[in-house]
């Protein structure tokens, strides 16, 4: 079998028809391509998906997540506590406004953050003369974090709960959406996310009036009430026009990729359970499926056995961040983050989108069970 897409978007262009054709045509039409019509009605579209009193766009996930760190007024001394598994972007953001990350383990059964891990290191925080301010949690893979936990201990500590959302937008926790669960939540447009454009884009969702109005000023190099009456350090983070056409059209058939993602998720779990490793969804949770995520012996060699066979994968992420080179001088909690390490050994993403078609999952499927034979984890 070939041609097999890791992520098929040329499927959903498809069935989009000419429809992003026309969107992107009536911002040529009407030549706002900066901060136009369709960045406001994508930002009330997206909203009102989510639940979420208000969005403001930005150029990319990476910038959402430092404009929050702006609007708290985050710097040297203050600490974010983020996961030991998780992208880059997640410590970078902060580390650009002179921030300390302070890692933390994350739960052997859905890597989101573990809150254990995250008490300890706030008390060492405080040991150690930072000031603790925020918690950047994480839904890896699309599931939600533990928010009503996470929570929880910020309110006891008095500290800014972060959703980064990059690959969870979709997601719900109880039927409560992603977008509403923290005191912000952040997310990323990259074509590749379960709610992605065709470049980079990124939107930061709260339901505090105040605080979205400075992102908004934040995001356009800190204007005041007039164009060039700059009130405040800013960053220039715009999501374009045309990009937000292209999503409002992605948004209109979300709900529906969203069901098919679960059936996807659904018939590799039912097949692969005794073989493999497979993704845990806590009860009540609802995961976006960015990615279908296994765990697994010898992940090189089937990693190597997939791709003779024509099957692409992924590895997110082979490196914990407290091992990388640029974050190294950062603080790791002192009990280690040993489940983060060894997810990095043995994690494996399986292709993963809306229009997977079960013949070809069955391919997929049957070539896993082939590689391991009557082996069971």
């Amino acid at each position: 079998m070939n041609n097999i897409a890791f992520i098929d978007l040329q499927a959903q262009r498809k069935r989009l028809g000419d429809k992003i054709d026309q969107a992107i045509q009536g911002v040529l039409e009407r030549g706002d391509f900066i901060q136009g019509q369709a960045v406001r009605a994508f930002e009330k579209d997206l909203a009102d998906f989510c639940g979420a009193a208000h969005v403001v766009s930005c150029a990319n996930g990476t910038d959402a997540l430092t404009l929050v760190g702006m609007a708290e007024s985050l710097g040297p001394k203050d600490v974010v506590f983020v996961p030991a598994f998780t992208f880059v972007a997640t410590a970078e953001a902060f580390s650009l406004l002179g921030v300390t990350s302070f890692f933390v383990d994350v739960l052997p059964d859905t890597f989101n953050m573990d809150p254990a891990s995250l008490k300890q290191a706030i008390v060492e925080a405080q040991g150690q003369g930072l000031t603790p301010r925020m918690i950047v949690a994480v839904d890896l893979f699309g599931q939600p974090a533990d928010y009503p936990a996470l929570s929880q201990i910020a309110q006891e500590n008095d500290l800014v709960l972060v959703a980064d959302a990059a690959q969870s937008m979709g997601g719900a926790i109880e039927g409560q959406k992603v977008g509403t669960l923290a005191d912000y939540t952040t997310t990323s447009f990259f074509p590749a996310k379960p709610l992605g454009c065709y470049g980079d884009g990124g939107a930061v969702l709260t339901d505090n009036e105040e605080k979205a109005v400075l992102l908004r000023s934040l995001s356009q190099h800190g204007k005041g009430s007039e164009k060039y009456d700059n009130v405040r350090i800013g960053l220039n983070s715009r999501l374009d026009s045309i990009q937000a056409a292209i999503l409002r059209e992605k948004l209109s058939i979300f709900a529906d990729e969203l069901e098919k993602r679960q059936d996807v998720a659904a018939r590799y779990s039912t097949a692969l359970g005794n073989r493999v490793g497979i993704p845990f969804i806590k009860d009540g949770y609802y995961s976006a499926w960015a990615q279908y995520t296994l765990t697994c012996e010898d992940r090189d060699g089937l990693q190597r056995y997939l791709k003779e066979k024509g099957i692409p994968t992924a590895v997110y992420y082979p490196m914990a961040l407290n091992i990388q080179g640029g974050y190294k001088q950062y603080p790791v909690v002192s009990s280690g983050v040993a489940v983060s390490q060894n997810a990095s050994a043995s994690v494996l993403s399986l292709p993963m989108h809306p229009y997977l078609e079960k013949d070809v999952q069955d391919f997929i499927i049957s070539a896993i069970s082939d590689f391991y034979g009557n082996r069971s984890t």
